[in-house]
């Protein structure tokens, strides 16, 4: 290898230029395979997020559907954005049961939520239902 002494050394331009056609192709074949690796690598992150719950399709918008077994529900507020939360009312306990005219029903002692973020609007209840963490992945809601 040559060393650099400050002025221009036509064996060490052409060693550069050498290495940098070789270098090249590699570069490109190894950054390839990087993207490959990541782009499967997202889809199966995304496929493995978590148990999957509905179609997005199943979800209407402007409301939402109560999972009674998992103790969830998911939202669509607007087209394309779902939000999912717990479905145990914060005020004693019970079980939201409907998603209507924007919010979220509890039948108990008549709590209602907001269906965007789980606010309280009406009702008895001391606090938001807490978001859970949902993953949307090619039209399948998916709990986190």
């Amino acid at each position: 290898m040559c060393q650099h002494t400050g002025s221009r050394h036509p064996h060490h331009e052409s060693e550069l230029a050498r290495r940098a056609v070789v270098a090249g192709p590699g570069v490109l074949v190894a950054a390839a395979a990087l993207a490959a690796c990541a782009s499967n690598t997202d889809q199966g992150a995304a496929a493995g997020a978590g148990k999957r719950l509905a179609s997005t399709g199943d979800i209407p918008v402007g409301g939402g559907t109560v999972f009674a077994s998992k103790k969830i529900v998911v939202t669509q507020p607007v087209p394309g954005t779902f939000r999912a939360f717990s479905a145990i009312c914060t005020h004693q306990g019970c079980l939201v049961t409907t998603v209507a005219d924007g919010t979220i029903d509890c039948p108990c002692h008549g709590s209602r939520y907001a269906i965007a973020d789980g606010s309280v609007v009406g009702g008895p209840a001391p606090r938001p239902l807490p978001q859970r963490p949902i993953t949307v992945w090619s039209g399948e809601i998916l709990l986190e």
